[in-house]
Order: structure tokens, then sequence, then C-alpha cells
């Protein structure tokens, strides 16, 4: 497999089998993305393909002493922003659960992974995208704060800030139970 410098070069020459093979490095991983943050399946592969024609019209403007995958995910995040910014506010149509990517949950956590399921739904943009990033998608760190535009510090605040919220959820409905009190 090529490295990221090389590959980009091809691309930017015009080599279709590159072009080919950067769409298959990065498909599933984009597609997932934003699965996870716009939780709707059309939506999720018209912006899907919209990163892949932003990188390919971008890709002269990548800086090759960078690693391509977080600039790749940018690219990926800040599309999703932009079509949940332009989405009218409208509730789930229950036909498109179905078409949610699918998680390897015992059925007996149903509930549970409902709940949480929910509870990051309503975090802030910001925290669901950190929090989706690190926990869904095991993205490091630097990479998150590469990926987000933000300090390694304000991505560890954000993503604590949204296990708080997640947890204080699952405390209001006595699903974890509430922390012992400090002596």
């Amino acid at each position: 497999m090529p490295d990221d410098r090389d590959l980009a070069r091809r691309c930017l020459s015009g080599d279709v089998a590159a072009t080919r093979e950067l769409v298959e490095r990065f498909q599933h991983e984009i597609y997932g993305l934003c699965a996870r943050l716009l939780h709707h399946h059309q939506d999720s592969e018209d912006v899907a393909q919209e990163v892949f024609l932003r990188i390919f019209r971008s890709l002269g403007k990548w800086d090759p002493s960078r690693p391509l995958r977080p600039w790749v995910l940018t690219i990926a995040v800040n599309r999703c922003r932009t079509w949940l910014a332009k989405r009218p506010k409208r509730p789930e149509l229950i036909e498109y659960i179905a078409e949610l990517p699918a998680k390897d949950v015992p059925a007996a956590d149903g509930e549970l992974t409902a709940v949480i399921a929910a509870a990051v739904e309503n975090l802030r943009d910001d925290y669901r995208e950190v929090f989706v990033l690190f926990h869904e998608t095991g993205r490091s760190y630097e990479e998150i704060a590469e990926v987000v535009g933000r300090p390694v510090g304000t991505v560890k605040t954000w993503l604590h800030r949204s296990r708080a919220i997640i947890l204080e959820r699952l405390n209001e409905l006595g699903l974890m139970p509430a922390p012992e009190p400090k002596l």
C-alpha cells in the first residue's frame, strides 16, 4: 500500500487507480462517521460523496508533511456540520431507524444502549463529534484535535463533559448507581 504522499501525488497526476485506492482506503470510515453524526442513511451517503469531491478538489492544498487521515476526517466532520446546519429540524422517522449502522451489542443491554444512543444524540454538536470520534472510531486526542480544529485540552474537556452528561442521564433514569459521596 503506497504512503499518503505517493497516493496523493498519483491522484493529482490523474491516475484513476490511485483515485479508486484513495476512495477504498477511506470510504467506510467516512461513511461510518457521517452516519453516526447525521443519523440518516441517505444524508450520510450524500455527505460522504461530497466529502470525496472536496478531497479531490482540495488535495493539492493538503500539506504532505502531515498525515492524510486527520485531514480527510476534518473535511468529513466539517461537511457534516454544514449539512446539519442546513437540514431542517425534523423528527427521525421510524423507517430510518432500520438504516442506521448496526452495532454489536448484546440484546440484554438494549435498553441501556438505546438510552446512551439518545444521550449521545442530544449532546451539543461539538461534544457529540468528539465523543463519536473517540469512542466509536477510536481516534486519539491528537487526531481529534486536528479534525475538529481545537487544542487537545479542549478535546479532553469536551470528552469529559460529554461523558458526564451521559452518565447524568443514566443516573436520572436509574440505570447507573449514583457515585458514593467522598468523605
